[in-house]
């Protein structure tokens, strides 16, 4: 009976040591993460504030070209505005990848990388916040890129 009782005991203790175990160490991961890169998700939310605001103003003050009387101030302001649109759309690309960098911090995954799943470093996080790959697996995936044309 010792036997049959001690068998029981011990998968139920070996099943709660490893789940405290999870638990004690999830929660200093994100906490460590959170604490680790505060700097760096404050300059991405900043930086998505102010696409966004950059944004509210161009549709609030939007010019029609043809209310110019002139063709080629028409022509001028078509111009003009497709430049705007090519600016606006680099900029929803990069909002995007903000968001997927801010939701990496909230996931636990910012700072590692996708493709070989090592740290990225934090200089490099600092210099460009939204990569998701270090510098050896860029430089590859450069180099791919230019041996396909």
């Amino acid at each position: 009976m010792k036997t049959r009782r001690s068998a029981p005991r011990t998968p139920s203790t070996k099943s709660e040591g490893p789940v405290r175990a999870r638990r004690s160490v999830k929660k200093p991961k994100s906490g460590a993460q959170n604490v680790k890169y505060p700097d760096i998700r404050r300059d991405l939310e900043r930086q998505r504030a102010a696409i966004l605001n950059d944004v509210g103003e161009v549709l609030a003050h939007r010019d029609d070209p043809a209310a110019c009387p002139d063709v080629s101030d028409q022509a001028s302001a078509e111009v003009d505005q497709n430049f705007s649109m090519r600016i606006r759309d680099r900029e929803r690309k990069l909002l995007k990848k903000i968001d997927e960098a801010l939701e990496r911090m909230d996931a636990t995954t910012y700072g590692t990388c996708e493709r070989c799943g090592g740290d990225i470093p934090y200089k490099r996080l600092k210099a460009r916040p939204v990569t998701t790959l270090c510098i050896e697996c860029k430089t590859l995936q450069e180099q791919e890129e230019q041996a396909r044309g």
